[in-house]
Formats: C-alpha cells, structure tokens, sequence
C-alpha cells in the first residue's frame, strides 16, 4: 500500500469512519470545531498496531504496548478542547507528557501549536517518530526523559498537557509554565480526575473537572 492511500484508509479506516467518530464526538459535546477539524484530518489507524487498525476510530482507549495505551478519542478531544479555551489561534508553545505513538502529537501540531512532546519510554518514541514522519508539514521536537521533569530548556510553555495520571501535579511542570499559561493533567491514584491549573500573577488557581482513567505518571526512563 502506498503511503497516500495508507494516510487516507480504506474500509473501517477510511474517511468516511473517521467523520462518523468526528459526528460522535460533536454528539458527545465537543463543540470546538478546530478540534473536530483536527480529528478528522489526523489519521489514527497509523498511529495503533496493524492488527487493530480496523478500531482505530471506535470510542475506545487500545493497546500499544510497554503496558501503554492510546486514550480514547472522546477524551483526547476534550482535553484538546480544554486547552484551547480562550486561545489565539495559530499560537502557542506546548509541552506534551507522554507522546506515546505520536497521535496526540500530531493533533496538536495541526491545531497550530509549537509542539515539544517528551516520552519516557524508548520504543515508544521510535514508533512516535516513525508515526510523525508519515504526517506532511508536521513540525514537533520530541525528547526522550522523564515527564515529571519537563523539558526545562524550552520553557517557558503557553500550555502543558499530561497523558498519565500524577499523584499530586509535578512542581517542575508548574515551573515551565508561562504566565497565563494553562497545564492539564489526570490527578489521582484509584480515583482520577482532569486537573486544570492556570498560572496567574496571584499565584497557580486549579480547577477540578470530569472523572477519568489513565495509566500511571512514571518517573525515569526506559
């Protein structure tokens, strides 16, 4: 299969599947329609394993392996959603914890921000890098270390979004924040929730939004 028509799917992977996920997620309540806009160019089926590519647009979270997973697409998109609230389009540096495959990432990068994705697992980061390489004029910087401490040297971020739920949010993720900026994380152990956090000059204001469930924020490298 050649690499436009692999892009484009066909069958349970065509374009066609992929705007019907995009009609769930405006039933489901996505409103903002840069982020529909953005699930519906960004190809999933290339970012999860061949054998579960004819699933890749179902409202389900799938196994990529190192005991990882691809969230979702409803709460990848309301994430997204979140961050994009009271933002000037077509600006932004961002960082992102837990690339994983690299889907998020793109979508991110579509969504017109500077994406700086750090993942803390190597494997995982060569198949994100293999994944980002098939998605034309993508432009995002990807790292391999530990989350938890960020990626100091391109600080300050507009915005940070997290992909694996903390105990308590990370100081150093709170240092790399802009002023006015925005991190987004899961909190939590047996019970998650979605965290926003805004850097004022007050101080950091949270606000504790809807119930989810991701895997655990890791510390080191494999």
């Amino acid at each position: 299969m050649n690499a436009s028509l692999a892009l484009a799917g066909i069958g349970m992977t065509s374009q066609r599947t992929r705007a019907r996920m995009v009609e769930r997620l405006r039933a489901q309540g996505v409103r903002n329609e840069s982020v529909l806009a953005a699930m519906a160019a960004i190809p999933r089926h290339i970012f999860v394993e061949e054998a579960l590519a004819s699933r890749a647009y179902e409202d389900t979270a799938l196994p990529l392996g190192c005991s990882q997973t691809i969230s979702q697409p409803y709460i990848v998109a309301r994430m997204l959603e979140i961050l994009c609230e009271n933002r000037k389009n077509g600006s932004g540096k961002i960082l992102e914890i837990g690339a994983g495959c690299g889907y998020q990432t793109a979508l991110l990068g579509h969504l017109g921000y500077e994406v700086y994705a750090v993942e803390r697992i190597r494997p995982l980061l060569v198949r994100a890098r293999k994944n980002l390489a098939q998605i034309p004029n993508l432009k995002a910087r990807l790292k391999h270390a530990d989350g938890n401490l960020g990626w100091p040297e391109a600080a300050p971020f507009d915005r940070v979004i997290v992909a694996a739920a903390a105990r308590a949010v990370p100081q150093e993720l709170l240092r790399q924040l802009a002023m006015n900026g925005i991190l987004l994380l899961p909190v939590g152990g047996g019970e998650q929730y979605l965290c926003r956090v805004q850097r004022t000059p007050q101080g950091f204001s949270e606000t504790r939004l809807e119930s989810v469930r991701f895997v655990p924020l890791l510390t080191g490298v494999e």
